[in-house]
């Protein structure tokens, strides 16, 4: 589960320089920004619940 989240950050971060740099793709800001938004909120709960793993 952890390597999920990291992957939806660093494309998260990707979109938000990608979006960022290319004015024509700024649609691409915005889904970084959401999946950014979604990866912290994951790991905000996962972390406030004990980060259990499922086996």
């Amino acid at each position: 589960m952890n390597i999920l989240i990291a992957i939806i950050a660093i494309v998260a971060i990707v979109l938000l320089f990608t979006g960022g740099f290319v004015q024509s793709l700024n649609f691409l800001l915005w889904v970084g920004i959401a999946l950014l938004v979604i990866a912290a909120i994951v790991f905000l709960v996962r972390y406030i619940s004990g980060g259990k793993k499922a086996v």
